[in-house]
């Protein structure tokens, strides 16, 4: 047990001491590819995001459900019952552009990007706050909470919640430039 500590210890460390900038501004390009785990689901999450400027990026990110709990019951007093009810692929997908305030030079940490924001999606209007931290000049990795401001449907779809709840997601970064 001791050997494992010493070795997560050293590993923890070696990161710290060897880690690159996490945003840079204009030109940069961030590359995003996890885990989505939310209410009823879990799936895969990719973005890119484009740097405008010192603090400044827009970009896009999509998507998918792949465990998805099947639908049994009675759904907003619809006397029609379900019965292992599937959800199709538009309930399980979704895309959306977005900007980003990237404030790695704000708050004085090179390393680690955080960065809230505002999301335009197929389903609703929210926002999102992430951080990104990178290891190597390549490599990090990053965590988002996204949440919706204001859905564009108010159909009560037995799935409509999927993609307008809020949203936990992590994985790997990458740095394309």
């Amino acid at each position: 047990m001791k050997k494992v500590i010493i070795t997560l210890l050293f590993l923890v460390s070696f990161g710290f001491i060897q880690a690159q900038e996490a945003f840079t501004g204009k030109g940069d390009i961030r590359v995003n590819v996890g885990a989505n785990l939310q209410d009823g689901g879990s799936g895969i999450q990719g973005s890119v995001d484009f740097g405008l400027g010192e603090n400044f990026s827009f970009g896009f990110v999509a998507n998918y459900l792949l465990g998805v709990d099947n639908f049994n019951g009675f759904y907003h007093n619809d006397p029609t019952p379900y019965n292992d009810y599937k959800p199709e692929f538009k309930d399980r997908f979704d895309a959306k552009a977005r900007i980003n305030a990237n404030l790695s030079s704000v708050i004085g940490v090179k390393q680690l990007d955080v960065y809230p924001g505002l999301s335009l999606g197929l389903r609703n209007f929210g926002g999102h706050v992430g951080g990104r931290y990178f290891f190597t000049d390549g490599f990090g990795v990053f965590t988002e909470l996204g949440f919706p401001i204001a859905k564009y449907s108010t159909e009560k779809d037995v799935f409509d919640h999927l993609n307008n709840q809020v949203t936990f997601s992590l994985g790997a970064s990458f740095k394309l430039n």
